[in-house]
């Protein structure tokens, strides 16, 4: 089970209700998991959202995948409350005031034979930043699923399901974050 030089890298479908912490608290990340291991969260997913995220006993990879600097793609599938407007699409394009920060340029595509329904891939990851983005044209999130980050995929992962990466994709991993 343990991988290159007994490091574990593990890709989870996080279920809504999860809470991204190793603190020891009702519906932690670490719990829901139930692993031997001592692993971390590379990452967070709010706790009403789904999705992928990858955990590992590596610490040594985490920031180089989650820090901003490195732009690395994360991939999301995102359902709204009011149907897309050509103009929203274009804002959360070219990048919103969420207050704190005016978000960088991001890609948003509309998912086919849907009308509220759209994929956006960010390299940035502020927190709760698809959220507020919405909010801030207006427009409020119903479900929010993470799909990828950088090359690894959900797939056909099943919610609350958990699996090792593949070697293929630690190769990719391993090459993609080389500094």
């Amino acid at each position: 089970m343990l991988q290159n030089n007994n490091f574990l890298y593990i890709a989870y479908n996080k279920p809504v209700g999860v809470i991204c912490t190793t603190e020891k608290i009702e519906g932690n990340i670490i719990d829901a998991i139930g692993h031997a291991e001592k692993i971390l969260p590379v990452g967070r997913l709010d706790k009403e959202s789904e999705g992928l995220i990858l955990l590992t006993n590596d610490g040594s990879i985490i920031n180089k995948i989650i820090h901003p600097d490195f732009e690395h793609e994360k991939e999301y599938v995102v359902t709204l409350n009011l149907p897309l407007r050509n103009q929203f699409l274009k804002h959360m394009t070219t990048g919103v005031n969420i207050g704190d920060a005016i978000t960088k340029a991001c890609t948003i595509k509309a998912e086919p034979n849907t009308k509220r329904v759209f994929r956006i891939i960010l390299k940035q990851g502020l927190n709760r930043q698809i959220r507020r983005m919405c909010n801030a044209l207006d427009y409020q999130v119903i479900t929010l699923q993470r799909v990828r980050i950088m090359h690894i995929k959900l797939g056909k992962l099943k919610t609350g399901e958990w699996r090792i990466l593949t070697e293929e994709e630690l190769n990719e991993l391993f090459k993609d974050i080389s500094v």
